[in-house]
């Protein structure tokens, strides 16, 4: 009896998409990106975009199918310097966290944990990355600390 193949294959698709996302080249978009890089993500996840302006930021919720969104919360400096997601798989990780994707890549990889949960929780000074995926349900949280408009609480960001 092989106990190798189970985990495996409960690790695989969190390693497949890791992968993937690995060779795309990071984008100019997402995370301290500007309102041109909110449009770009728009059109690279071919979603609809509503925007909502909060007291010190702008949420832009891009609907990307059904049951699956992304919000990016820009400051009023202009800066995205947060994006949430939810849906029944993951987004482009290199689009959503731009320049910071090497940062997030690097971490997660040294994270990585075959059979392990599929959840990643990464705090550098940089870069705050909370998520979980397991099969059809994947959800996500990314911040840049020195981003963050004063008085906005992370915790309350969906």
């Amino acid at each position: 009896m092989s106990y190798g193949f189970p985990r495996l294959a409960r690790a695989l698709p969190a390693l497949a998409a890791l992968t993937f996302a690995a060779l795309i080249a990071p984008a100019s978009a997402g995370l301290g990106g500007d309102e041109d890089s909110v449009h770009a993500d728009t059109t690279r996840f071919r979603g609809q975009m509503l925007s909502t302006a909060m007291l010190q930021y702008t949420r832009h919720d891009i609907a990307t199918g059904p049951d699956s969104a992304i919000h990016e919360y820009m400051s009023r400096t202009g800066k995205v310097f947060a994006v949430t997601w939810k849906g029944p798989l993951p987004p482009d990780l290199s689009q959503l966290f731009g320049s910071y994707f090497d940062s997030y890549r690097t971490a997660a990889i040294a994270q990585s944990h075959p059979g392990g949960h599929r959840q990643v929780h990464i705090v550098q000074p940089d870069l705050v990355v909370q998520s979980i995926g397991r099969l059809r349900a994947f959800m996500g949280k990314a911040y840049v600390p020195s981003l963050v408009p004063a008085g906005v609480d992370v915790a309350e960001l969906q």
